[in-house]
């Protein structure tokens, strides 16, 4: 399949204070977007301008949530050049998403090839300022227009580009937790692992009271017990306990992180012990105040590395070491993002430049 490129007759104007730049505010000139129809399968792929979508009243999207997405980005290296970070993991893990949701999936090197052309014409999108990058929203939606539970007949599927701002603004600081014992995020056999939007709405009401709360975000236990640590937000959570890393394992309730994968490679090398297991809020708490918890630090796409520093649950509220950034999470942040930006080798492969 062809990409038709498609002239951009008004240009968007730049923030030119990239100090001013906040996540998913601004999106730049261009889109690409492609279709899809059954017994057609993908077609009309395009580099157009980015505009508004018109969708029918019945598109499924809209009744049935039938949606996924992914998010990744591309830095701008000290030498001008463009680089991706593990862009086919995403697209891959896109995949496994329209899988779980009935969706078509792309093919990937296509879909890779799109993605880098589009950044090549939106590269003067890309800022190069300390912790900026371009965050990438690849998604997909169904728009076949009928009122009835089932798979949809037609897709749109497209990436939209916004220049984003340092996360840490303030300084990388760590932040207090709410570990929620009523709302949970996922349930086995449902849809944790999966990128897809009614997972983020099923959260909002945990992170609006916790915020109410005076907290920065959520930790979410199990659906079943209620008993073991989960996720922290929308983020993979790591612990560093009796001297190892330890992290929930990926049984389908928690997201296949590709920071979270990056994150333990890493440690792995730097001669750290990584175990895979259920940590009980019990185990959590008591080991904050023992001293066997040193640390603890959230991984995604947006922060990369979040340290936390205190733990709430119900009435017991628990500090992690000094309540200060842990040695090793701030390690570990530098390493990866010293990768991202290109100030250290790469000897995984896993940066892309365009």
């Amino acid at each position: 399949m062809d990409i038709e490129i498609q002239p951009v007759t008004q240009p968007k104007t730049r923030l030119e204070d990239e100090s001013q730049l906040v996540f998913g505010r601004q999106f730049t000139d261009r889109m690409f977007v492609m279709e899809y129809d059954a017994g057609r399968g993908w077609h009309s792929a395009r580099i157009q301008p980015y505009a508004p979508f018109s969708l029918d009243p019945a598109a499924l999207v809209l009744h049935y949530a039938q949606e996924i997405f992914e998010g990744l980005k591309a830095f701008r290296h000290q030498d001008g050049s463009i680089a991706l970070f593990r862009p086919k993991d995403n697209i891959r893990r896109f995949n496994r998403s329209a899988q779980r949701l009935c969706m078509p999936p792309v093919d990937e090197e296509f879909f890779l090839k799109a993605l880098k052309e589009l950044i090549r014409l939106e590269s003067d999108w890309i800022p190069s300022a300390e912790g900026t990058s371009l965050y990438i929203r690849p998604t997909m939606i169904a728009t076949e227009a009928v009122l009835g539970v089932k798979p949809s007949d037609k897709y749109l599927c497209y990436i939209i580009l916004s220049p984003v701002g340092a996360y840490y603004k303030g300084g990388f600081k760590p932040v207090k937790i709410w570990i929620s014992d009523q709302f949970i995020r996922s349930a086995p056999g449902g849809t944790g692992e999966v990128k897809c939007g009614g997972n983020y709405a099923a959260s909002l009401l945990a992170a609006r009271q916790a915020a109410e709360k005076g907290f920065d975000q959520v930790l979410w236990l199990d659906a079943v017990k209620r008993k073991y640590v989960e996720e922290v937000g929308s983020m993979n959570i790591c612990f560093l306990y009796d001297g190892k890393i330890v992290t929930s394992p990926l049984h389908g309730t928690i997201l296949n992180g590709v920071t979270r994968r990056s994150i333990l490679q890493l440690a792995t090398e730097m001669g750290y012990q990584i175990e895979e297991r259920a940590m009980s809020v019990d185990e959590l708490l008591d080991g904050a105040e023992s001293g066997r918890l040193a640390e603890a630090f959230g991984t995604g796409t947006a922060a990369v590395v979040s340290p936390v520093g205190q733990l709430t649950y119900q009435d017991r509220t628990v500090t992690i070491g000094d309540g200060q950034v842990g040695e090793l999470t701030l390690k570990l942040f530098e390493a990866l993002t010293s990768i991202q930006y290109g100030r250290h080798p790469d000897p995984h492969d896993w940066v892309v430049k365009i």
